[in-house]
């Protein structure tokens, strides 16, 4: 939490495909660590892998918006990249889970280096891992496109000189401070990040539990969790696809509301059903919110958040949902316990959502009403300006 903030805060400042490269070096080290047999070699793979997870859900996507932005693409085709996005990551997740079981049961663990280093079992996933990250690496290296940087952050590339470059960059840690500077004075950043904080933390409380939750419920037979986790990455590709489809007709804020009711409905129903089949229905139906959450957050940070401290407020926003985890985890709750908690959480997220949707739509309106009376009367250079503002953030 601590490491992995400020490193993936300096994102803005180091170049966006630079700490993509960082990320596959540092979580494919966190993958060599599980070949040891000792305590603290494991602990350090740990805090590799927390850092890499930080770089993973902000340096990608505050790259995807900024090149976007770049291209001076509007905000239906960041739309369709987020939607491609979640579908995608669905088909990939069965896929990677069907080869990582296939894997780990193709042979058995055993030392290779006295009883230092270990091979094969349950190490078997973790090398197909590393593989596929030096694939994102080497692909990573072999795009030839100039950096990208937080906007006002470093406007430097990297073919630039030294000098050059010593003279246009700010200290690494200023990013960072910035950004929390930023997201406290800032009423929908704030207000963005404590939602996001909110349904995040809940999916992984979820994540932790429904094992245990269906487990419990299944008696002496095991329920087929396999079948099960196929069926809520169908689920997730669903939820992305209905996005695709209501996002052309609805502004992401207000679909953001009936996500988190659904939510709330799913985690209810999670949390008071007495059998396994109205449970499956909750959890199916948490997991449809989630293909749909994704794309709806990315569009709206991607409007809310400043392209100048995206990746720096991106990772300040997993402070507290780290802290959500971490008390999810250290309290010991029961199955039952932890979807109460996540209806809870999911009902104030759908009330922030509320304050921050009424928020925004108030801003559109006016600036809808500038952009006619700039048209209707004003110079030209005005009304080409609002136009110029309405159009980058559609």
């Amino acid at each position: 939490m601590i490491f992995g903030t400020y490193i993936g805060g300096m994102a803005d400042w180091g170049g966006f495909r630079r700490f993509i490269l960082i990320y596959t070096i540092i979580y494919g080290a966190s993958c060599i660590t599980k070949h040891f047999n000792d305590f603290k070699i494991l602990m350090l793979g740990r805090l590799l892998g927390g850092i890499a997870t930080s770089l993973l859900f902000s340096v990608f996507e505050a790259w995807l918006i900024r090149s976007h932005s770049d291209a001076k693409l509007g905000k239906k085709f960041l739309s369709r990249s987020f939607s491609s996005a979640a579908y995608g990551n669905a088909i990939v997740a069965i896929i990677a889970g069907l080869v990582a079981n296939k894997a780990a049961t193709a042979t058995t663990m055993e030392p290779v280096f006295g009883d230092m280093i270990y091979a094969g079992g349950y190490l078997n996933p973790f090398d197909i891992s590393l593989f596929a990250l030096i694939l994102c690496g080497l692909y990573c290296a072999s795009i030839k496109e100039e950096e990208k940087f937080g906007e006002g952050e470093n406007q430097t590339t990297i073919t630039s000189s030294p000098e050059e470059q010593e003279n246009s960059e700010s200290n690494w840690y200023d990013g960072l401070k910035n950004a929390f500077t930023t997201t406290i004075r800032s009423r929908d950043i704030f207000l963005c990040g404590i939602i996001s904080s909110l349904f995040e933390g809940s999916m992984y409380i979820f994540v932790f539990m429904w094992t245990p939750a269906l487990k419990a419920l299944s008696g002496d037979s095991p329920p087929p969790l396999g079948l099960i986790f196929s069926a809520f990455m169908v689920s997730c590709m669903a939820g992305s696809s209905l996005f695709s489809i209501f996002s052309t007709r609805i502004k992401e804020e207000v679909l953001a509301i009936g996500v988190f009711i659904t939510a709330t409905v799913s985690m209810v129903l999670i949390a008071a059903g007495s059998t396994d089949t109205v449970l499956l229905i909750g959890m199916l139906l948490f997991e449809l919110c989630i293909g749909m959450y994704f794309p709806v957050m990315g569009i709206m940070k991607g409007s809310i958040v400043p392209e100048d401290r995206r990746a720096a407020i991106y990772n300040l926003y997993r402070i507290p949902l780290n802290f959500i985890v971490l008390f999810s985890l250290l309290a010991d709750l029961t199955p039952t316990f932890s979807f109460i908690l996540n209806a809870i959480l999911m009902s104030v997220a759908t009330i922030l959502q509320g304050i921050l949707m009424f928020r925004r739509l108030n801003m559109y309106r006016t600036t809808r009403k500038q952009r006619q009376r700039a048209l209707s009367g004003s110079s030209i250079e005005e009304a080409r300006s609002l136009v110029t503002v309405e159009e980058h953030k559609d």
